[in-house]
Order: structure tokens, then C-alpha cells, then sequence
């Protein structure tokens, strides 16, 4: 059976779907494996360790993906309305395309994996189950990305970031809010705080405070008792309400804050709005937003997605696909949860991936499209 990894051809994106250290346990699985040249160039995988791993190179997308049986994809094949090349008709029918599709926001591409029939894995539907959550595609790449965004933040912050007493006199530390205790969320107070901030952090979620707790940040408490988890550990909305009184907490809080760091998200909706303008206009002048949910609306109204801008003397940073700007070690994560997925899937004495939705929840959760017709709850209508 077929593997190939194409070159990621999205704009921004440095990520790659597999490291040779993933080609080679690849290989020693059963499998053979294709790489398109450069694929992991913007990793600093070098197509000489893909093929010292066992893989062999091909010279384009077009030769990687031909009679490939599995295609590994960091990203949704780009088609050619978006200026191509249609990586989608480099498919042949029957082949399993595993990536991060974004699947609840691209409908009609979904469609078009049907129609194809291609089987489709949108690595974005993992069920939060003890078994997946080495396969959990989201976390990793959260776990990057919050580390990252407080680096950035470090960079656009006009002060140092730790307390430092020296005979000039005492620089305070950077006070850091964290919106959003999700992995995200966690990483960046653990990171803001081996950088001596000053840390606190907000969430809907009852039980993050505990862990914000245990990461040595102080908890925002909005109000006893309050709590918006789903039942996969998401948030979920909240009642008007209570989002009057976290708007005035938040509000109070930022008058005093000198960074900020932005994570939250609600799965298949807008980010929710909980830096608003008349807060960034209350925020001390050098203070910094980096909002990590930009390309879903952003937590800050006034962050714009791939521009670092000033806006009432706070710089608000709103990078997109921040875990691509960390690519060494996105794709290293990312590649062992896919090989985590598929040496789950693998039946070695038969030479077939076991893809049998009714006998795995994993399957059923990121299956996406089987036999030409859309498959998954999330996109039916029947749940999800």
C-alpha cells in the first residue's frame, strides 16, 4: 500500500504531513512511501533524510499522488478556482486523504471528495477519547501555537518580559492575561511564565481553574458556580448575562494588563468577541494583543488577520496558521499523530487499513466521506 506526501502549496504554510523519523516506521509497517521533493523543506527535512528513511522522491505532485492509496496532507488539497494545481484530481478513486480539511467551514469541498470517491479524514473531528489523544491533531498544534503567541508577544513588547532589579532600579514583569484555558491557552501561561510574567487567565470552564491554578497563574473568577463546558471539554456559549458580567470583569482586569494572549474558540462558530474595542482603548499605552483566533473572526475585533497593527497605542498581532511559523516542530507532531492514527489502522497480516466506522469511534469521528457519499454526523445533520 501507497503512501504519499505531497508539498503543502497553501500560502504561509512551512508544515509538512510526515518527518523521516514517521517515513521510516512507515516503511518498517509494510507500507510504500513517496515524497514530492522539497515537501519538507520548510521543516528542514531534507528529501536526502526521506530517503535515507526508505522513501522514494518524486519530482511533482502529479508523480507523488499517481496510484497513491493514502495521500497525508497537513492542509485541504488546494483546487483550481483557488489557483491550483487541482491537487483533488491528482487522487485516484478510492484513495484515503487524511489532513486537517477543515471540513465544517468547506462544505462544498467535502462534496467534492464524494463525488471524487475519495475517503476523506478531517483530523479536526478527533473524538476526545483516552485512546486518541495521541492522534489528537489539534492539541499538538495548540500546544505550538500558545507557546508561539507569547514569544511574539515577547517581540512586540516594548519592556522586558521578567521582573529585573538592578542598582538603576526594578523593572516590573510583564502582567499577562491568557483568554482561553484550552491547551492553547495552558501552554502560554506556561510559557509567559518561564519568562517571569506576572500571569493570570479566564475561561467559561469551571475546570480550568484548577489547572490554570496548578500552572502557578491566578485564576479570573467572573462568577461562582459558572461553567460552559461541552461534553468533548470545548467551550460552549454562554447566557447574555453572564457575558455582561465577564465583559465588565474583563474590562476591569485589562486596565492593568500589559500583554495579552487570545485562544478562545467555540468549534464551527465565530471566535467570541472578549477584547472589545472600548477595552483595547482602556489598556495601558505599549500594551500587546496577540490573538490566536484571528482567522476565525479573532477574540479582539480589531485584529487583522496577517498584519501587526497599533490601534489606540496597543499593538495587536494577528498572525494566521501560527503553529506553520514553528514548522521544525508542528510537523514533528503532527507526523507522529498521523502515524499514531494509521499504525492504529493498519492490519499487517492482511496489508489493509481497517477504516470500519461501526467497529471504531476514531474512524467514525474523522471519516468524513465513504462510497461517494457524505458520511459524518457533523456535516449530515444526524449529530456532531
Amino acid at each position: 500500500m501507497k503512501i504519499a506526501i505531497p508539498k503543502e502549496r497553501r500560502a504561509g504554510e512551512a508544515r509538512v504531513a510526515a518527518s523521516p523519523e514517521a517515513v521510516k516506521k512507515y516503511v518498517g509497517l509494510g507500507f510504500e512511501v513517496v515524497v514530492e521533493t522539497d515537501a519538507g523543506a520548510g521543516a528542514s527535512f531534507a528529501d536526502e533524510d526521506f530517503k535515507a528513511a526508505g522513501a522514494s522522491i518524486a519530482g511533482d505532485a502529479e508523480s507523488a499522488l499517481a496510484d497513491a492509496d493514502v495521500v497525508l496532507k497537513v492542509q485541504r488539497p488546494l483546487t483550481a478556482e483557488e489557483g491550483g494545481p487541482d491537487e483533488l484530481k491528482m487522487l485516484k478513486k478510492g484513495a484515503v486523504l487524511a489532513g486537517m480539511l477543515a471540513p465544517l467551514q468547506n462544505q462544498e469541498q467535502v462534496k467534492a471528495y464524494a463525488d471524487a470517491g475519495i475517503m476523506a479524514l478531517g483530523l479536526e473531528l478527533m473524538p476526545r477519547i483516552t485512546r486518541a489523544q495521541s492522534m489528537d491533531v489539534l492539541s499538538s498544534q495548540a500546544n505550538v501555537a500558545g507557546y508561539k503567541a507569547v514569544i511574539d508577544a515577547a517581540a512586540n513588547f516594548g519592556r522586558m518580559y521578567p521582573m529585573l532589579m538592578t542598582a538603576a532600579g526594578t523593572v516590573p514583569p510583564a502582567r499577562t492575561v491568557v483568554m482561553g484555558a484550552g491547551v492553547a491557552g495552558l501552554q502560554a501561561i506556561a510559557t509567559a511564565r518561564r519568562l517571569g510574567g506576572a500571569v493570570s487567565a479566564f475561561d467559561v470552564r469551571a475546570a480550568a481553574k484548577e489547572e490554570v491554578e496548578s500552572l502557578g497563574a491566578k485564576f479570573i473568577q467572573v462568577e461562582e458556580g459558572a461553567d460552559a463546558s461541552t461534553q468533548g471539554g470545548y467551550a460552549a456559549e454562554t447566557s447574555e448575562d453572564y457575558k455582561k458580567k465577564q465583559a465588565e470583569r474583563i474590562h476591569e482586569v485589562l486596565q492593568k494588563t500589559d500583554i495579552v494572549v487570545c485562544t478562545a474558540l467555540i468549534p464551527g462558530r465565530p471566535a467570541p468577541v472578549l477584547v472589545p474595542e472600548e477595552t483595547v482603548k482602556a489598556m495601558p499605552a505599549g500594551s500587546v494583543i496577540v490573538d490566536l483566533a484571528v482567522e476565525q473572526g479573532g477574540n479582539c475585533p480589531l485584529s487583522e488577520s496577517g498584519k501587526v497593527v497599533e490601534k489606540h497605542g496597543v499593538t495587536i498581532v494577528g498572525h494566521p496558521n501560527t503553529p506553520a511559523r514553528v514548522p521544525v516542530s508542528a510537523s514533528s507532531l503532527y507526523a507522529k499523530n498521523l502515524l499514531n492514527l494509521f499504525t492504529s489502522l493498519w492490519d499487517k497480516e492482511n496489508g489493509q487499513l481497517k477504516l470500519d466506522p461501526e467497529q471504531d469511534d476514531v474512524v467514525k469521528g474523522i471519516q468524513l466521506t465513504r462510497d461517494g457519499a457524505i458520511v459524518n454526523p457533523a456535516l449530515t445533520g444526524e449529530g456532531g
